[in-house]
């Protein structure tokens, strides 16, 4: 027997206890004269208003009346109540008018959602239809002052019952994801603010059915029912196997994933349809006469009643980037995208190509490294089927369940949440980049079969080319994967005085310094992501003194140095006039920007302050001095939009260079003031993520007597700008730049050369700088 015809047998039980109740309780109405006209009616609410009774349900049953004597009430209450107590059938009952239920239903929201669930069994049907039609009416006429309390309610009970998802024993009705949050979607559904069926529409294959989540739970709490002999919601462990066998599923573990993936998907619809109804809520006040705005984020992307939308002209079919930059821009902002958005990717957006364009890579870095975030921005692309687009193998460890008791996440969860911990060490490591997506993928083996290190080793290595990344960088995360328990294994098994242990280790990664650095900020996310009791200070303290013996044995790691300069720049450069050129790159959005002129102080930062005002975000730059010229070499690609012609640039630079046009204060007035709004439009602040990294400052020893630094930090628009004026107040000249951004992490190297004097007081020049420094990356202290 298949897993559906199992299914249809949990239904066939159910639809055979609905009918049992109901033709026993049209027996009983009849038999007591509860017919049309009588002034009686049999409503049922709950589980048999729904047709759903479950084998061991509660029958929730309300007598309505049509304001009759008490006495004659309380006869008809008695003869309808009294044998269903003496069957031992639980029974949730009420005797009320119209009038009294409509009260009771405004006055209580969870009676109010209960009685929307009202069906006519027996009786006067117009007067349940008097109640159906009242109940529903004022429902959605009060809807608008009692969401903030249905909203409390709802948050209250996830709060109560937890997330099913991550629940080893979960309330499927009640904890959030569960049964209970369906009824919710159909509540708002009555109200006319959200329909859930606009959210997922089962005939595409991408995305997932609301209402096949909803019949999966339904039928795993019918057969707990059956298997336990009792009206449980909550699923205990001692049931697991039964049900997963009654319904032909597997084994225990894959009924957890089974329902793991089902209430995913009912949070993720639910979270849509709240913000969904908030935003079709009526204003009030002042609000009401506003004009709803379509802020521009990036290209083809808005941000609209609070959620990323599509701009009007954006055509996903024919930009395979933009689901990613859709990911990138929510996660920055932290605002959810838009269902409907999702819906319109999932639909049309248009395959990347292999391997990924730069600026793909570059967005999902950004996703990666955006903390919390990140969670809720990839659990909404797997939702709806673009996640598995990305990564085809990920359906491997989608809600598969852990098989011991330390991890408290389902495998696809526990990586997410690895590269939320990993985000906040992005600036202790060279490598932020390879750092992340190793965080990504360290345990995409699992569920493959065999050792899940070798096997994500295989993986990884394919989808790190697949990205688009350099071949020594996907040799350095297929190590980091095979790796990822290395230092951990080590640590606390092994003897760290051995020097053929720390030897193995360092051979092991290499003798590469970076690396090393890298996996041991994997070590510590994953440990962190595993549990609350895996990572603590006794473990950090192995590890760490690990690492340092490692990094004794690891020598001879080159320092930084100048790109070599482009013969045709060094010629424009002999000419000693200000050149100014912006060529297209390697796609339509990036480009190639040479800005020359004659070497001064804060020629560097007047440059990046002009390539920020015109909203070129700088994913890379070398900055040379020859014979006196300056030649500053970007990457560059504009916010939305077309780029500014090279002509404005030069204009703009000269202006800079000459004192008349201060590029820095304009450039700090348009953060105070924010992004530019509609004219005769109202503007609201659109959030912005803030990375959990610290910023990191590491000074090289130099032989000569220049000083080399690098600064690691979160990227915002302006920051070259910012770093290099810094750099110029603390009085230092900038000999040569290599200037990196990676996703959402920039990793910046200056060669400075110290003010007069401050060449024998190092010590001091650098305490000076790092001021300077951590004033504009806004930290006070060195990290």
């Amino acid at each position: 027997m298949s897993g559906a015809s199992g299914q249809r047998d949990a239904a066939a039980l159910r639809e055979e206890c609905r009918e049992l109740c109901e033709s026993w309780l049209i027996s009983k109405a009849a038999e007591i004269g509860l017919t049309a006209g009588c002034g009686f009616a049999l409503v049922a609410t709950g589980s048999l208003g729904r047709r759903e009774l479950l084998p061991y349900s509660d029958l929730d049953l309300l007598l309505l009346h049509d304001n009759l004597p008490a006495d004659i009430v309380g006869q008809v209450a008695d003869l309808l109540w009294y044998p269903l107590w003496d069957n031992n059938i639980r029974l949730d009952h009420s005797v009320r008018t119209v009038a009294e239920t409509l009260r009771v239903a405004g006055a209580d929201i969870s009676a109010g959602l209960a009685i929307l669930d009202a069906r006519h069994i027996a009786g006067d049907e117009q007067l349940s239809a008097a109640l159906i039609a009242g109940v529903r009416l004022q429902w959605r006429g009060e809807i608008a002052s009692r969401f903030d309390d249905l909203l409390e309610a709802t948050h209250s009970r996830w709060t109560r019952n937890g997330e099913i998802a991550r629940c080893a024993e979960p309330d499927l009705k009640c904890g959030r994801g569960g049964l209970r949050d369906v009824r919710l979607l159909d509540a708002l559904a009555v109200a006319q603010l959200a329909d859930p069926l606009t959210v997922w529409r089962p005939e595409h294959s991408t995305l997932v059915s609301l209402s096949g989540a909803y019949r999966t739970l339904l039928d795993v709490c019918t057969e707990l029912h059956h298997v336990s002999g009792r009206g449980r919601d909550l699923l205990l462990a001692q049931y697991a196997d039964e049900i997963s066998a009654a319904l032909h599923i597997g084994d225990r573990y894959d009924l957890t994933r089974v329902v793991s993936s089902a209430a995913r998907t009912i949070s993720f619809s639910v979270d849509a349809g709240l913000r969904t109804a908030a935003n079709a809520l009526p204003r009030r006040g002042i609000f009401a006469v506003r004009r709803r705005l379509r802020r521009p984020l990036d290209e083809g992307v808005v941000e609209h009643e609070g959620e990323i939308v599509l701009a009007r002209d954006a055509r996903p079919e024919r930009d395979p980037g933009l689901v990613l930059r859709v990911a990138a821009t929510a996660a920055v902002t932290g605002l959810p995208m838009a269902a409907g958005t999702l819906i319109r990717l999932a639909e049309t957006a248009s395959e990347l190509p292999t391997p990924w364009p730069r600026e793909a890579l570059h967005d999902l870095l950004v996703v990666l490294a955006a903390g919390p975030a990140a969670v809720g921005t990839i659990e909404a692309l797997d939702r709806t089927g673009l996640w598995r687009r990305l990564f085809p193998e990920w359906d491997a460890v989608r809600d598969l369940p852990p098989r011991d008791g330390v991890h408290v996440w389902t495998v696809d969860r526990h990586l997410v949440e690895t590269v939320s911990r990993a985000s906040a060490f992005t600036t202790r490591v060279a490598r932020p980049d390879v750092l992340l997506v190793a965080a990504l993928l360290h345990d995409i083996g699992k569920g493959s079969g065999g050792d899940h290190s070798a096997v994500g080793a295989a993986l990884a290595a394919r989808i790190g080319a697949r990205l688009g990344m350099w071949p020594s960088d996907v040799a350095m995360l297929s190590t980091l994967v095979t790796h990822h328990l290395l230092l951990s294994k080590v640590a606390t098994r092994q003897d760290l005085t051995d020097p053929r242990t720390v030897t193995a280790v360092s051979a092991a990664l290499g003798g590469d310094p970076a690396v090393l650095d890298v996996l041991h900020a994997l070590t510590e996310a994953d440990a962190l992501a595993t549990g609350p009791t895996v990572w603590n200070e006794w473990k950090a303290t192995l590890v760490g003194d690990l690492v340092r013996r490692c990094r004794m044995v690891m020598v001879g790691e080159p320092l930084p140095q100048a790109e070599p300069i482009e013969p045709r720049y060094i010629s424009l450069a002999e000419t000693h006039c200000v050149h100014v050129e912006l060529n297209p790159g390697s796609s339509l959005r990036i480009h190639h920007a040479v800005m020359i002129a004659p070497d001064q102080r804060g020629l560097l930062s007047k440059a990046a302050a002009v390539l920020a005002l015109n909203s070129l975000r700088v994913h890379s730059a070398s900055v040379n001095v020859h014979d006196g010229v300056a030649i500053d070499e970007f990457v560059v690609s504009p916010h939305f939009g077309s780029p500014p012609s090279a002509e404005l640039l030069r204009q703009q630079f000269v202006g800079a260079l000459k004192g008349e046009l201060d590029v820095l204060a304009k450039l700090e007035q348009q953060d105070r003031e924010g992004p530019p709004a509609p004219v005769g439009e109202v503007t609201t602040a659109v959030p912005v993520h803030c990375s959990t990294a610290p910023p990191r400052i590491v000074w090289f020893d130099s032989a000569s007597d220049k000083l080399l630094v690098e600064i690691r930090a979160t990227d915002r628009p302006g920051l070259l700008a910012r770093l290099t004026g810094a750099l110029e107040r603390a009085g230092v000249d900038i000999v040569w730049a290599k200037v990196t951004t990676r996703g959402s992490m920039v990793d910046d190297v200056f060669c400075l050369v110290p003010p007069p004097g401050a060449v024998e007081a190092t010590s001091g020049a650098r305490a000076v700088i790092e001021r300077e420094l951590f004033a504009v990356l806004g930290a006070t202290t060195p990290v």
